[in-house]
């Protein structure tokens, strides 16, 4: 399940920097120019996951797979995006394609990186990203528009739905306003389907602070936390550059004296890929045996045919049934052989809901 998070911002926020952070398939190249990035980098992304460590510790496998999801380094965008500004059209393209944004926003005052918008102003810079994705949207929302109107002749009901969903998500736009701010219900979603709205998408800020203010935030990040906060969203506060560095260390002993130098518990790009990873409305089920042990990525709400099916789709098409152990009580009776014994180990069915966490075996016939 090739899921994705696009890294947005305005040009030399440090969105590079954090991919190449983040990343552990694939470097960008990172650069105090605009347009850097041209075409759009991807890397898959381990997901940090304890859990994963303590099965594994428990059932010595021969191999051990976290799951994984993407990030993509999408180029700056500039004012008049929208309307091809900066090879505008392109990166919105490529923002349409992904299935949620994170949005880096420069929260730090340094005069040797290049900045053509003036002065730092966290919340300037996010609203001209916002009003880049508000236009693009509001241009694929008038068009559709006038396609609907030439259907609403043949009186059917769905076209005069999809066309009253239209009107507000124009009126909505035009008031310089996020779609995913309109709370449309599952039926709405249906008439929006076919657009992929920009401003639809579910989105994490994060802002980059100098070394000074990684542990405190600063005015600017304050700042973009408030302006979050008024829409939802979440903020996650980072120093890009000493993010990269710590990537880049190959001793783990290296990293925890690093980290210990700045004070920090863990590297702020695990709590970003984990809180990316909630924000896609995602959870880990987990499969556990002698020759693997594995972390599984699936929509939360899934049923277990519909979890077996990002093993191969032919456990979902045989699916009989599902063994179940709830992570607790794996951890509390430490073998698969105690959990059976003491009735820790559930057989479900299709209409089972997978939850966070479980250790699952499924049986199939094709």
């Amino acid at each position: 399940m090739a899921l994705q998070a696009g890294i947005v911002g305005l040009p030399n926020v440090g969105k590079s920097t954090l991919f190449n952070a983040v990343s552990n398939s694939a470097k960008a190249q990172a650069s105090n120019y605009r347009f850097c990035t041209i075409e759009p980098n991807v890397g898959q992304v381990d997901v940090p996951d304890e859990r994963l460590d303590k099965l594994t510790e428990l059932v010595q496998p021969q191999r051990t797979l976290p799951t994984t999801f993407e990030f993509v380094d999408i180029a700056g965008l500039v004012k008049g995006a929208s309307k091809g500004e900066g090879l505008g059209n392109k990166f919105l393209a490529n923002i349409r394609e992904v299935d949620a944004i994170v949005h880096v926003i420069r929260c730090f005052e340094d005069d040797n990186i290049l900045r053509d918008e003036g002065a730092i102003n966290p919340i300037g810079d996010k609203e001209i990203i916002d009003t880049e994705l508000q236009l693009k949207d509001l241009d694929s929302v008038e068009k559709k528009i006038q396609r609907l109107e030439k259907m609403m002749k043949t009186g059917d009901p769905k076209v005069k739905h999809a066309h009253a969903v239209m009107l507000r998500c124009k009126e909505h736009l035009g008031e310089g306003k996020n779609i995913r701010g309109l709370q449309l219900d599952e039926e709405d979603l249906e008439a929006t389907a076919d657009l992929c709205l920009l401003t639809e998408k579910p989105v994490l800020y994060v802002a980059n602070v100098d070394e000074a203010a990684l542990q405190t935030g600063n005015k600017y990040s304050d700042a973009l936390a408030k302006a979050a906060n008024d829409e939802g969203a979440q903020v996650i506060v980072m120093n890009n550059s000493i993010e990269a560095q710590i990537s880049e260390m190959d001793s783990e002993e290296d990293k925890e004296l690093f980290l210990e130098e700045y004070n920090l518990t863990e590297p702020g790009l695990n709590r970003l890929i984990r809180s990316t990873y909630t924000l896609l409305n995602l959870i880990t089920y987990f499969t556990a045996g002698v020759q693997e042990v594995r972390a599984w990525t699936i929509h939360r709400g899934w049923k277990a045919p519909q979890a077996a099916s990002v093993i191969h789709t032919d456990f979902e098409k045989g699916f009989i049934k599902a063994e179940v152990i709830a992570y607790n009580d794996y951890v509390q009776y430490k073998t698969e052989a105690a959990c059976r014994e003491n009735g820790k180990l559930r057989i479900e069915g299709k209409e089972y809901v997978v939850q966070d966490g479980d250790v699952m075996h499924f049986r199939f016939n094709v």
